[in-house]
């Protein structure tokens, strides 16, 4: 593998860890447990690894002598910075126990262990890719493992390989899947324990255990850098707004974390919106307000931001994208055989009244993207939606019809961005390097003793890192029932942007004045090397939701 200066010089870097993970450690057991909603369904669903209580590690005196033990891992679902320190601090942790265990990767996702298709990790190749971004390691996949002729087929090469324990390295439905197996093979003795890690860089899988999810951090930081560079071009050539769509298909954490750290002009939080009952058109005039309003200072450029979901919060837009899933769950044959040209009206004769004269009335490009295939759980792919580019469009619109009226006299030029990959295989922050790590290493304790259907858990992540405290919480804890493809499912609940949270009330305090105000921020990129206060700090959101800001 050829390097880059950064890549070797990262090479040496040691990631933090907790101080009870540095030595042997003794797990202890915390308050036991319910799911967050539908406790009764859920237990029911669940009954071997439901109400199972935290736990927290400690130092211990005690040296305990284990087994060796073989175990596999499975990055699972999109990417995010930090996944392969994940896998090393996994392999230490396993090699610390017992230098003769073994770690198997499953090649592109749980796509991997349904087709047996695997590679032993060995120290050579860890080393490789340590501290580095991506998931090119052993490759990552949106295989559902949700049936019980894949759980099957995957205890075959895992009984094989004499596999003990499965680490899932994924987001809330990949853990979710994670849970389910765990609940199967504990039903059928069949000696495979599951283990859950929280990956997102959407920020939407945390609760009070679960700070953050990993990739958090790093994107929000590639994604301000561009945002500041966006900015500064704008600040310098004043003719343009620019209109930037961010991920966050559920949730708009990355959207609000981009906002508290560069300021821009607009910033649309989805949960606001949809609390709000706002319309279309109540966004599109917000914007178009303080696009006047500018101009009439003579800034006639500014930023805007846009969460990636925003369609689905608007509330007349979200029951028609209900119906349409559903719609298309169960007619996804028959649609198919329609022509292309003939799927407008077909879909509109097939809605309720309301929602097909909503359909009918957006813009040609927009109501064929709500109609594309659905992702791998049921849900319209709204990456694929241009949103930025509506919403460009419109608010030109109304800035036409304000200016007929006499009502604005500036000038709207506008440049459309969507920033999705170029935050998700970043190099780690020195934040995500010690945090994955650190929930590897403590993966491979809950391993040693004995846990299955949790979900590696370190906190207090906001102090230093010798602070920190590593444990584990059952996935149970963290589920609700949910509709998919026109069925009710036990799902992982999205964790939203609370608006009476630190982080949005921060936001809400400055937004008037930012709006009006040219007071960019320019966050530069991540900092590997220097004080510490400019490479090691974790994000707005983790300091404002832990008072520490």
């Amino acid at each position: 593998m050829t390097k880059s200066a950064l890549q070797i010089a990262r090479d040496s870097y040691q990631p933090k860890v907790p101080a009870a993970l540095k030595g042997p450690v003794k797990a202890v057991d915390g308050k036991y447990t319910q799911s967050v909603a539908d406790q009764e369904d859920i237990k029911k669903l669940f009954p071997n690894t439901y109400g199972m209580p935290i736990v927290t590690f400690e130092k211990s005196k005690e040296q305990r002598n284990m087994p060796a033990m073989n175990v596999g891992v499975i990055l699972s679902g999109g990417q995010a910075p930090g996944g392969h320190n994940v896998i090393a601090g996994l392999f230490d942790g396993i090699k610390a126990i017992n230098e003769g265990s073994r770690l198997y990767g499953f090649i592109l996702g749980p796509g991997g262990l349904i087709n047996h298709e695997y590679m032993e990790l060995t120290a050579e190749i860890v080393n490789e890719y340590r501290n580095t971004g991506g998931f090119d390691m052993i490759g990552s996949g949106r295989t559902k493992l949700e049936t019980k002729e894949q759980f099957d087929k995957g205890l075959e090469i895992l009984k094989e390989l004499d596999i003990k324990a499965l680490v899932i390295i994924g987001g809330d439905d990949s853990n979710t899947n994670a849970c389910v197996l765990a609940e199967y093979y504990k039903s059928i003795n069949a000696g495979v324990q599951v283990i859950g890690c929280p990956k997102t860089i959407d920020g939407d899988l945390k609760n009070e255990q679960i700070e953050t999810s990993f990739g958090f951090d790093t994107a929000c930081k590639v994604y301000s850098e561009v945002i500041g560079n966006i900015q500064r071009d704008c600040n310098s050539a004043r003719k343009y707004w620019h209109f930037i769509k961010l991920m966050g298909r559920s949730a708009s954490h990355i959207a609000l974390e981009c906002a508290l750290q560069t300021h821009p002009n607009v910033c649309l939080i989805s949960e606001e919106i949809e609390k709000e009952n706002m319309t279309l058109d109540d966004v599109v005039n917000y914007i178009a307000d303080i696009v006047m309003k500018r101009a009439e200072q003579g800034n006639n450029f500014g930023t805007v931001l846009i969460p990636e979901g925003l369609i689905e919060f608007i509330p007349a837009m979200k029951k028609l994208i209900a119906e349409l899933n559903d719609f298309l769950a169960k007619n996804e044959s028959e649609f198919k055989l329609i022509k292309r040209s003939e799927q407008r009206n077909y879909i509109i004769s097939k809605l309720t009244k309301e929602n097909s004269e909503l359909y009918a009335s957006l813009p040609e490009g927009v109501a064929r993207q709500l109609t594309l295939d659905r992702d791998p759980h049921g849900n319209v792919q709204v990456s694929l939606i241009e949103t930025e580019k509506l919403l460009a469009e419109m608010v030109s619109t109304r800035l036409s019809q304000c200016a007929s009226e006499g009502k604005y006299k500036g000038k709207f030029s506008t440049q459309v961005h969507f920033f999705g990959y170029e935050g998700r295989c970043a190099a780690p922050s020195n934040y995500d390097a010690d945090y994955c790590y650190s929930l590897g290493y403590t993966a491979s304790c809950l391993i040693a003793d004995g846990k299955t259907g949790y979900m590696s858990s370190v906190r207090n992540t906001t102090a230093s890192a010798d602070k920190w405290i590593a444990g584990g919480i059952p996935v149970t804890m963290m589920m609700n029932m949910e509709r998919r493809h026109g069925e009710m499912k036990p799902v992982i609940q999205k964790a939203l942007v609370k608006l009476d949270g630190a982080p949005f009330k921060e936001f809400a305090a400055n937004r008037d004045k930012w709006a009006l105000t040219t007071d960019y921020v320019y966050p530069g990129p991540i900092q590997y090397f220097g004080p510490t206060e400019v490479c090691d700090q974790p994000t707005f959101t983790l300091k404002l939701e832990q008072g520490k800001k």
